[in-house]
């Protein structure tokens, strides 16, 4: 009676055993017979994994590094502005009682009618100019906010300009004229320059295009007991000419996404004006620097996305192309497992066990790879990131790294179990007649002609790809963007695909003639071979091109960035150092001479001059067109309308001849030779006097210019015209070094009057927060996996194919095949792969750089004149790739030698 029920239980636990037997058996065979192509799927796996570990938690760095950098960077968070009626030191109760408020101080700000020095026997007077009052503490709390040049810390500070329109320096005595009250002396205790002095003159609570176009000229800042002092009778006759104002420095824990951390800044502040109930107006300069952050770092996602998606999925389509290689065995096993009377779903597990140690073992060791990458490369494992931040990619790479696996192994598996019958699976496969779906539907040039048409429209002088509203917290991406490099890249793996697969089985002559050298009477048979093969050597030939691809696409926009950023840096700059002089100095030309300190090769003199088109106030440059490129860089993308050679040549031909803007060529409907009046201040009467210049072309760039309208100029002209040669630069040629010793030497000689600015300098300070964080960072990861990527395509997919074959070389050498000739069958191969891949990866690579570059031009400013490329890195990738695909064809030359009868055996 126990018997009968037990029977079905025991008889299911023996059925357990024997199939856990089953599992540890198979899992044992894959260990010990399919080890290499084993390795390899890890291998595959483990580079997507760690490629996407790595640029995660490299782009959640970079984003926290940029909300760092761009709170680093703010003198004064908020400048909180006491309105009229409001009490000051109510406004500054409540300042200092929101949450994340570090320190509050209150600012006086009082309107000058001038200032006054006596020197040398000589009275100067300035213009309007602004008196501030310092309360004591408040150099320690914004330190960043005062750069002392000369003379004391503290007391009566003198700003450098002002300093030089009175030509006065420390000791000497100043005078104040403020409105309402008598003129007061003071006497200069030290000379500042104000880095931020944008900022802090701005008309709080303007929109950008209302603020003052440029700071005050004229400053002075006095302690706070003597800025009440002199400005108690202005209060009472004109209380417009003061304001308070509330200066703060914040504390408050930020998010580590710029875009987030802008939301949480510009909130607070609103809360704050709620808060105040209409008496306070904030000034957010905190919330203005992470406004521009965040727009740079939704550019550091596009170039994720631009340039490490395709790296991942390339691994993935190499991880596929090397668990596909064994196809055909895995058909073959699959056959005898049903015939031996495993079902289905026992089969489907067995393919799964495949999955699990592939899957897991990739995926941890991808991790461990990106992990060290981060530390060697970055000094941390994290890349930067916070331990949470890069947790969180790394185990999104490692699920990634499973799912690449269950599509390499399982997908597969599944889809044989389904449409192959066992008589199939058991043949060796042969020829098949019908091409694939895509390419009797021609998708490859579906596919192209849409990345056309999308690049056409994503390129168009209309297109934003980020859109960034300034001071609206929303922020958007064109994500359709994407579609033309990536439509590009599928299109023309697909064509390259379709092309070597019909130059494999139609121009069976050129193969034979192409092995004949090698194979000698086996050229037939090889040509034979390759064509029956077409599929699968084009598989390799594709991956090969799309590994070449990334690799020069990737390094060309890495190249091209750095150019460009120099060529930012020297626009910026105007040269490898500049010297600007103050407003109103009249410096001459002829003073280049005394600028030739050691390393100087070239002295250039630059006029600035200000004139009016209509009632339009532009910046106006003076050059010597015969020299100017001697000390500066003229780019043929700066103009329009003839090449920098041919414009510079122009106004030394013609020298009225003028460069305009293209906003003021369309504002003012200007044509060439059209006369354009300028009205420009005569040296000798200080009047506006009208000068006639002819348009001669468009300037869109020049150095030191604005990013707005300007006019460049013939110098001798402007001089002869306004009767003053006076510069306002000199541009010093270094030929490209000692930048900084240069400009060292040039600060002692001039000391505080002139600004002396080098290269390195303004390297640090131009451009975006995405150019501080170095997209180098970025690049070096793509670089390297790009090398790996090339190697792993030539070589390993080379090696597995040349493995699956080796009953075709036993084959061959039991009907008389020397080696000599094996050899050469061999090599057949490698040359017909090599010479298609690096043909077709050359090719794509180049346009999709020219893509990427133009698709993602927002990130170059300015925007490249020919992209760079980089040609010692491209050469490296190529004899990478050639010495990988050599290694798998010696390494399939010594296995074809083995004894055929030793090697049927084991197949």
């Amino acid at each position: 009676m126990n018997a009968n029920p037990s029977r079905p239980v025991t008889a299911r636990l023996a059925t357990a055993t024997a199939w856990s037997g089953t599992l540890a058996f198979w899992t044992g065979g894959l260990v010990r017979r399919r080890a290499g192509r084993l390795l390899a799927t890890v291998a595959g796996i483990a580079l997507a994994v760690s490629l996407v570990a790595a640029l995660g938690s490299f782009l959640t760095a970079s984003q926290s590094t940029m909300t760092q950098r761009a709170v680093r960077s703010v003198a004064v968070d908020w400048q909180v502005e006491v309105q009229p009626g409001a009490d000051a030191a109510s406004v500054l109760h409540t300042v200092q009682s929101m949450p994340g408020v570090r320190a509050a101080i209150p600012v006086g700000f009082a309107r000058s009618n001038g200032f006054k020095a006596v020197s040398g026997g000589s009275t100067q007077t300035t213009g309007p100019g602004v008196v501030l009052g310092l309360p004591n503490g408040y150099q320690e709390l914004f330190p960043q906010t005062i750069r002392h040049l000369t003379g004391a810390s503290s007391g009566v500070l003198l700003a450098q300009q002002t300093a030089s329109n009175l030509h006065v320096a420390p000791g000497d005595a100043v005078s104040i004229a403020l409105p309402g009250a008598p003129r007061a002396q003071v006497r200069v205790a030290g000379v500042i320059d104000l880095p931020q002095a944008d900022s802090l003159f701005q008309k709080v609570g303007a929109p950008p295009q209302s603020q003052p176009a440029a700071p005050p000229d004229n400053v002075i800042l006095l302690p706070a007991g003597l800025f009440r002092t002199l400005t108690a009778p202005v209060a009472a006759a004109d209380p417009a000419a003061l304001t308070t104002q509330i200066h703060v420095a914040r504390d408050a824990r930020l998010p580590a996404d710029p875009a987030a951390a802008f939301t949480a800044v510009t909130g607070a502040a609103h809360h704050l004006e709620a808060a105040g109930s209409g008496g306070a107006l904030v000034g957010d300069n905190l919330g203005a620097a992470l406004d521009a952050a965040r727009q740079d770092a939704l550019y550091a996602q596009i170039l994720f996305l631009f340039l490490g998606v395709p790296g991942a999925v390339l691994a993935a389509a190499l991880t596929a192309a090397v668990a596909g290689a064994g196809a055909e065995r895995r058909r073959r096993e699959q056959a005898v497992l049903r015939v031996r009377g495993l079902r289905s779903r026992q089969i489907a597990a067995l393919a799964g066990i495949e999955v699990a140690l592939t899957g897991l073992a990739g995926g941890l060791l991808g991790i461990g790879v990106a992990a060290l990458v981060g530390q060697l490369a970055f000094g941390t494992a994290s890349f930067g990131a916070s331990v949470g931040s890069a947790a969180v990619w790394f185990a999104a790479a490692l699920a990634l790294g499973v799912i690449v696996a269950a599509i390499a192994i399982l997908a597969p598996a599944l889809r044989d179990l389904r449409a192959v019958t066992v008589a199939r699976a058991r043949q060796q496969v042969g020829r098949r007649t019908r091409s694939p779906w895509w390419m009797r539907c021609g998708l490859d040039f579906l596919l192209l002609a849409a990345s056309l048409l999308v690049f056409r429209a994503s390129s168009g002088n209309q297109y934003a790809l980020v859109l960034a509203p300034e001071g609206v917290a929303s922020i958007s991406v064109s994500y359709w963007a994407f579609l033309g490099p990536g439509l590009l890249w599928a299109g023309s793996a697909l064509l390259l695909w379709r092309l070597a697969t019909l130059a494999l089985a139609h121009p069976r002559r050129g193969l034979v003639r192409l092995s004949q050298p090698l194979t000698g009477p086996l050229a037939g048979m090889t040509a034979a071979t390759m064509t029956r093969r077409r599929r699968t050597l084009a598989r390799s030939v594709v991956l090969l091109a799309l590994a070449l691809s990334f690799a020069m696409s990737t390094a060309t926009f890495n190249a091209t960035y750095k150019q460009q950023a120099e060529v930012d840096a020297r626009l910026t700059n105007g040269a490898d150092v500049t010297i600007t002089e103050p407003p109103g100095a009249r410096t001459g030309p002829s003073a280049a001479s005394s600028l030739a300190v050691p390393g100087v090769r070239h002295v250039e003199p630059l006029q600035h001059r200000f004139a009016y088109v209509g009632s339009d106030l532009q910046d106006l440059y003076g050059v010597r067109p015969t020299t100017i490129t001697t000390a500066t860089s003229l780019q043929d993308a700066y103009f329009s309308g003839g090449t920098a050679r041919q414009l510079m040549a122009t106004l030394a031909h013609r020298p009225d001849a003028l460069l305009v803007s293209a906003e003021t060529v369309k504002d003012f409907q200007l044509s060439p030779g059209d006369t354009v009046r300028l009205r420009i201040q005569d040296a000798r009467t200080k009047a506006l006097r009208t000068v006639p210049f002819h348009y001669a072309g468009i300037v869109k760039e020049f150095p030191t210019a604005p990013k707005d309208s300007f006019f460049v100029a013939n110098a001798s002209y402007i001089a002869k015209a306004t009767g003053s040669d006076a510069v306002g630069a000199f541009l010093v040629d270094t030929g490209g070094t000692h930048q900084k010793q240069v400009a060292t030497a040039l600060r002692r000689r001039l000391g505080t009057t002139a600004t002396v600015t080098d290269l390195t300098q303004t390297r640090s300070t131009v451009g975006s927060s995405l150019t501080s964080v170095d997209l180098s960072g970025l690049t070096r990861i793509e670089l390297a996996y790009a090398i790996v990527l090339a190697a792993g395509a030539g070589g390993i997919v080379l090696a597995l194919g040349l493995a699956e074959r080796r009953r075709t070389f036993a084959i061959a050498t039991v009907l008389g095949a020397t080696r000599r000739q094996l050899r050469g069958l061999v090599l057949s191969e490698a040359v017909v792969l090599t010479a298609a891949g690096l043909a077709g990866g050359a090719l794509s690579g180049w346009v999709l750089s020219q893509m990427l570059v133009k698709v993602l031009t927002g990130v170059f400013d300015p925007p490249p004149e020919t992209i760079a490329v980089p040609w010692a890195y491209v050469t490296a990738t190529v004899l990478v790739a050639l010495a990988a695909v050599a290694a798998a064809a010696l390494n399939g030359v010594r296995r074809s030698h083995r004894p055929a009868v030793e090697e049927l055996r084991e197949l």
